[in-house]
Order: C-alpha cells, then structure tokens, then sequence
C-alpha cells in the first residue's frame, strides 16, 4: 500500500479560513507533522478533530526524517502543516517534501490561506509581478539585503517578526535603494486587529514610532518603487 504526504495550508489567523478538503485530509491522516503542537491542537480542537499530533520543525534531527519515510514506505497517510500557511514556503517543511519526492512518495497538496498573496491583494498595487525573499536576515546578511533592494524592479514582498519590526523599517528609512517607494506593512492579517500602514518609508517608521502597541504581531511587508523611482 502506498503512502501518502499530504501538505496541507492552515489559517494565517482567523479560524474559519480553512478549507473543507483541509478538514478532511486532517481527519483522515495517520497523524499530523506540525511546528508547535499546541498552535496545530488549537485548530483540530475548533473543528473536533483527534488525529494525533507529531512535532515537526526547523529542528527536527535526522532520525525524525527517517521514521517519517518509513512510515510513508509502510503506506501511512501523513499530513504536513506549519503554524500558519502553506508549508514548504519559508518553512522548514521544504526537507521533508524534498526527502519525499527523492524517494518517489506520492505527495499532494491541499492549497489554501498564504500571508504572501493575502497581502499583495489588499495593498493596491498596479500589476501582477511580485518578488518574494521569505525573512529578513537575522544577523548575518541583513545590510547587504536591504542594499540590494535597488536591484528589484518588481514590488518585493517579504516577512518580519515583532521583535525587528522597527529595526527593519529604520533600515528601509534610512537606505537610499527605497527613498523613492512605497512601502506596505500588513499587520496581523485576518485576525482582529488586522491593519494596513502605505506611505513613504518614513511615514511608515514614524506611524510605527508613534503607535506602540502596533508594533505586535506578525508582519508582511511590501517595497514597491514608485513610478518615477530609481
């Protein structure tokens, strides 16, 4: 009997937005691979679901791959989530589907919420192009990111943690490759206090400076060279 990989997208926040096929798959599955079991339970328990929960994360040893494609070869039906999302995109879940595919699983996947495309749609920019970089460097690499943005024609779409909101939009503040664009932080998306901040670089750092308790969450953020930008 052949095993089944099921990557399954779960809500980026708001609960309801999950997706009947999503349910089902999560009801039917051996077990489900997740990052944090209790951000996964919180989920399965909305929707009376007891399939059992597995951790699975940027940690994971290499003994934990193996046992996972043993249960694949003996025909388990296992589904993969991240805490939000669609895993395999910025998410550690890109080894397993990778050490999957390399062994002939079958592997399907159950589309669904992405904070990616959610806030290109609400931000109002012309076009259908977009780059998408996943996180700002932590440490390593953070300047040479934010210089290289002066090499992207196309709106650049990328994530950023509570912890170096400001420190990121200083940065974009103060380096000249976006002086002349527009910048788009979506915060909190399809949760209560959803909110979207445009305006110059440091429009957007002084509204950030100025509004404290905004500067939770979890954040998208956009860089789009104005028209006339260089």
């Amino acid at each position: 009997m052949e095993g089944k990989l099921s990557i399954v997208a779960t809500p980026i926040g708001n609960l309801e937005d999950i997706t009947l096929r999503a349910l089902r798959v999560l009801k039917e599955a051996d077990y489900v691979l997740c990052e944090d079991t209790r951000v996964t339970g919180k989920l399965l328990k909305k929707y009376d679901i007891s399939t059992m929960l597995k951790r699975y994360d940027a940690h994971a040893s290499e003994r934990v791959h193996e046992q996972v494609l043993e249960d694949l070869a003996t025909g388990k039906h296992i589904a993969l989530v991240s805490d939000a999302g669609t895993p395999g995109v910025s998410d550690p879940g890109v080894l397993l589907v990778a050490s999957a595919r390399a062994v002939g699983t079958c592997i399907e996947t159950i589309p669904g919420p992405s904070a990616v495309t959610a806030a290109f749609s609400i931000a109002g920019l012309p076009g259908n192009q977009f780059v998408f970089l996943g996180f700002v460097p932590q440490k390593k690499g953070r300047q040479t990111f934010f210089a290289n943005l002066v090499d992207y024609d196309l709106p650049v779409i990328f994530f950023e943690s509570t912890h170096r909101i400001l420190k990121t939009l200083t940065a974009l503040a103060e380096e000249n490759s976006t002086v002349n664009s527009t910048i788009t932080v979506a915060r909190e998306l399809t949760k209560l206090h959803e909110e979207v901040v445009a305006g110059t670089p440091m429009e957007v750092l002084e509204y950030f400076e100025d509004n404290k308790d905004h500067q939770k969450g979890e954040f998208v953020i956009i860089v789009a060279k104005d028209k006339d930008g260089v």
